[in-house]
């Protein structure tokens, strides 16, 4: 048990000073070469002026780079290697355990989180260079929808045809087998969550309701006796508590897409490796509640012409109301934890029963 404890927080605690370490690098390089964005947003997803939103953002006049996200995965992929080459190195008993690299556990979802990196960098590019098939820059949403869809059937396959999963457990109902339907399943999870991408719009909003549910699946992959996917989880926790702590108000950069679309992508193999999709959407709901208040806005606007936001999504929402954006954010935060324990709570009466 020891070992195990030790294990999964010893490579956080190393992560979250890798990160630190490594801002001031990141920090003066996207200030250096101004990878901000260049204009605000100027139209809605539905279509029509986003004023609203224009004003709020304002990215006209505020320099904060993109890119942050590098902070979160450098911290990941450096810690990862790094107690890998130790174990290495140095064989022995501690140091061949305190190594979390696994086949069966961390592989997928360290290859997901690369493919979401590298793609959201490529879109983070675009965007503060003002290059792309985008208004404004950046890849097409269609674009990174294809993107998510490929990586999403990549990952149902392999959970189907190499681990062997053909079923998903649900609250209180139990197993479900799906058979082939488990890919097509995997794919709408892994292209909602990464919907709710879009939770990355005020000062450490994102970083703080992501190390939330990160946490969380720590937790629950610890009570799965997965420990080196509970050590990963926490990896990521520790790399997103240091980019939080540069990312709280005054933000010194954003998490943008090169974060987000790992992350949310990420979050989607975590859940299905662990056997607790079916609490996905209550451990996410910050994330859902964001995808879905654009959503709504969308098709009120499309089919009664109406808003029935003030703007979305959902925390933009509560600026245009009037909140201060560290309102916005504490309490996103605060709802994470609840939805955060409620999920572990549900998934532990599973158990149980």
């Amino acid at each position: 048990m020891i070992t195990s404890v030790i294990k999964i927080f010893l490579p956080a605690a190393i992560a979250f000073i890798v990160g630190i370490l490594i801002t001031p690098l990141v920090t003066n390089f996207l200030y250096k070469y101004k990878f901000w964005k260049k204009t605000s947003v100027n139209k809605a997803l539905g279509g029509g002026e986003a004023l609203i939103t224009k004003s709020i953002h304002n990215d006209d006049t505020r320099k904060t780079p993109r890119m942050g996200g590098i902070v979160v995965w450098a911290s990941v992929f450096i810690t990862t290697l790094l107690i890998w080459l130790i174990s290495k190195i140095f064989p022995g008993e501690n140091t061949q355990k305190l190594d979390y690299l696994s086949r069966s556990q961390t592989w997928l979802p360290l290859l997901v989180f690369l493919a979401g990196s590298i793609i959201g960098l490529l879109d983070d590019y675009l965007v503060v260079s003002n290059k792309g098939s985008y208004v404004g820059g950046g890849l097409s949403l269609k674009t990174r929808l294809s993107a998510v869809f490929l990586i999403a059937l990549i990952g149902g396959w392999w959970f189907f045809f190499k681990l062997g999963v053909s079923s998903i457990v649900i609250p209180f109902l139990g197993e479900i087998n799906l058979g082939l339907m488990l890919i097509p399943i995997f794919i709408i999870f892994m292209i909602g969550i990464y919907s709710g991408g879009i939770i990355d719009g005020i000062d450490g909003l994102a970083g703080g309701v992501f190390s939330v549910m990160f946490a969380s699946y720590a937790l629950i992959a610890f009570f799965n006796q997965q420990i080196d996917l509970a050590a990963l989880c926490l990896v990521i926790v520790g790399g997103l508590l240091a980019f939080l702590w540069f990312n709280i108000p005054p933000a010194r950069f954003f998490l943008s897409e090169t974060g987000t679309m790992a992350l949310t992508m990420t979050l989607v193999v975590i859940a299905f490796l662990t056997r607790s999709v079916g609490i996905l959407p209550i451990i996410a709901f910050p994330l859902i509640a964001t995808s879905l208040s654009s959503l709504i806005q969308i098709l009120s606007k499309k089919t009664t012409g109406r808003k029935v936001f003030t703007v979305a999504p959902l925390h933009n929402h509560f600026q245009a109301k009037g909140w201060p954006g560290y309102k916005v954010t504490m309490r996103y935060w605060i709802m994470s934890m609840f939805f955060g324990v409620l999920g572990i709570i549900i998934f532990l009466i599973g158990q149980v029963n």
